[in-house]
């Protein structure tokens, strides 16, 4: 029998934060081992739990959710999510403009499958949340990839963008508030992206999962807020604000000049009704969730639990010799540099790999986030002070020996 291949359409597909990495990880754990795990935000096993309500809601609608639904999800969750965009000022979204999925990630998925033709090409944020750029390349489209400047606490480059705009270019990410840097984007800068978006006649992808963990009194604006005349597909869902990452529910919203997409919407459509519905147990947290308490603002604050970890790792981290790391303003990663004076890192996995083997502390690689530089890593700050502390000591052990 013939060697069974992979299909080409995974060639250059890549998802480095479950990549070759982790399962070094997985196995130095059955050999016994215990990893202090920096590397993914799942809220859950750190202590991060949902809230009470939610699950109760969720069990107790449990006997009424083993059907299908509606394609597209059930009426109350994408009722809330509708009350929700008005909320923070989106404008004329319908019911009918709402699809609940399995979490962000197969609605961006969807997205794409639906838009792309081979050779289409999508400008995405570096660094960015690499199944942006996975979900296009296996949509058949081009990535394309627009800078983000460290030096202006990781803004998009607008002239950066303009630069890479083509005739076959479709759209552009944003990633708002970032993963992986925490930064978050001023109401002025979405403006200029917009105005970019108005000229070349794009459409607009708004990953905004972070929305509500925000730091130091900072507020996020929703870029589909911004404008009326230019289409907006936003993203979000329960997996990190409601720290209910397992329950896979997300939610994809159409906004802007909708007769002109009507074709796109046909698409959507066909594909949500391919998957005949999303997991709808899980749905019935929505309602609850978006209307509920907003539990999230109690550990956003100084001492809360997420500032007062997010405010240590990153002074922790600044002290390390040759790192620096911009202060995140929101979601739950800091994105550190090493000095390339003290640090010539040629190959990023192989530097989380030895820390990984020497110090059983894992982290991601810069380049696993498309970054074009081998001197990044992101680090999460879930798990408890004692933790981090310990694993970013070891972080700075590891680097001291990696310098000389």
């Amino acid at each position: 029998m013939p060697v069974i291949r992979k299909s080409n359409k995974l060639i250059n597909v890549c998802y480095d934060i479950r990549g070759p990495v982790l399962q070094e990880a997985k196995r130095l754990e059955e050999e016994g081992h215990r990893i202090l795990k920096l590397n993914i935000g799942n809220p859950a096993p750190w202590g991060f739990e949902a809230p009470e309500e939610i699950v109760q809601d969720v069990i107790h609608n449990l006997p009424s959710a083993q059907g299908y639904c509606d394609s597209k999800g059930l009426f109350s969750a994408r009722k809330a999510v509708m009350q929700e965009t008005q909320r923070k000022g989106i404008r004329n979204v319908t019911i009918e403009d709402i699809y609940i999925g399995n979490g962000v990630s197969e609605l961006i998925v969807m997205a794409m499958q639906g838009l792309l033709n081979d050779t289409d090409e999508m400008l995405i944020p570096a660094p960015d949340y690499p199944l942006w750029t996975a979900a296009v390349s296996l949509a058949g489209g081009n990535p394309i990839h627009y800078v983000c400047d460290e030096q202006s606490d990781w803004f998009p480059d607008i002239d950066d963008i303009r630069s890479k705009i083509t005739e076959r270019t479709k759209g552009i990410v944003v990633i708002n508030p970032n993963n992986p840097t925490g930064a978050l984007y001023p109401p002025e800068l979405l403006e200029q992206i917009i105005d970019l978006a108005r000229e070349y006649k794009l459409i607009l992808f708004a990953d905004e999962i972070y929305d509500k963990i925000l730091y130091d009194g900072n507020e996020h604006c929703s870029l589909a807020s911004l404008s009326d005349d230019v289409l907006c597909i936003t993203f979000n869902g329960l997996s990190k604000t409601y720290r209910a990452a397992g329950f896979r529910s997300g939610w994809l919203i159409v906004s802007g000049p909708k007769h002109l997409a009507r074709d796109y919407i046909e698409g959507l459509d066909m594909l949500a009704s391919m998957r005949l519905c999303a997991n709808v147990p899980a749905q019935h947290a929505i309602q609850t969730a978006l209307g509920g308490y907003q539990s999230i603002n109690e550990l956003i604050v100084p001492g809360g639990r997420l500032y007062d970890q997010m405010d240590s790792a990153w002074r922790l981290i600044n002290d390390i010799p040759g790192v620096s790391c911009v202060r995140p303003k929101a979601a739950m990663y800091l994105f550190p540099k090493l000095d390339p004076a003290m640090y010539p890192i040629k190959n990023d996995e192989k530097m989380v790999l030895d820390l990984l083997q020497q110090q059983k502390v894992l982290v991601v690689q810069g380049s696993g986030f498309n970054v074009p530089d081998t001197q990044h890593f992101r680090v999460v700050f879930l798990p408890r002070q004692d933790e981090l502390e310990d694993a970013i000591g070891r972080l700075a052990e590891f680097l001291q020996h990696y310098s000389q």
